[in-house]
């Protein structure tokens, strides 16, 4: 009972800086989130010393785009799909499924390699190796747990819930990256 007294504390900080500082919260909340996923991943998969770079890449894509650029496309999928309540999170998971997400894993692929310091040439052949298997994971994964966060879930705790989504799912890219970066360079 002690401990649920400043979890309670920290969820009534948390939601008053989304509602007051929504796009400075959401870069925070992002950067920390992308960088304990990129460290989950790099302790599951048993590393013996942790890739800095990759850490600090993850935590500057979170910061710079992880944060802002959901929260405008979320905004303005709020405002013009706001006509229609029964339809409405089927419109939004076509347009995120289909629109948003593709677009965004395509920056995220390619912020992540050159923030790691890869040149651009390095950059366009990781995103162009790991797109697709990345979008049709994502598709394949990911879509009903939008669906329910879409249709079930109080606006005031989506981002929350999108956030332990979005744990995984780097969790899960950050994996998919390594395999890819071992598997080149085995290679060579």
């Amino acid at each position: 009972m002690s401990l649920s007294k400043p979890v309670f504390n920290f969820l009534g900080f948390y939601f008053e800086q989304l509602h007051t500082n929504p796009v400075k919260t959401k870069s925070i909340t992002s950067c920390v989130i992308a960088t304990l996923g990129n460290l989950t991943s790099q302790y599951l998969s048993g590393v013996k010393v942790i890739n800095q770079d990759s850490l600090i890449a993850y935590g500057m894509f979170g910061l710079l785009f992880g944060g802002s650029v959901p929260h405008y496309f979320y905004r303005a999928l709020d405002h013009y799909i706001s006509d229609d309540v029964a339809l409405a999170p089927v419109k939004q998971l076509i347009l995120e499924r289909l629109i948003f997400m593709p677009l965004f894993q395509i920056l995220a692929l390619y912020m992540l390699a050159r923030l790691e310091g890869k040149s651009q040439q390095q950059a366009a052949k990781q995103l162009s190796q790991l797109y697709w298997p990345v979008v049709i994971a994502n598709w394949k994964w990911l879509s009903l747990l939008q669906f329910v966060n879409f249709t079930f879930v109080h606006p005031m705790l989506r981002v929350l819930v999108a956030n332990m989504i979005g744990f995984v799912w780097i969790v899960y890219m950050a994996n998919k990256r390594r395999q890819s970066r071992d598997q080149r360079g085995s290679r060579q």
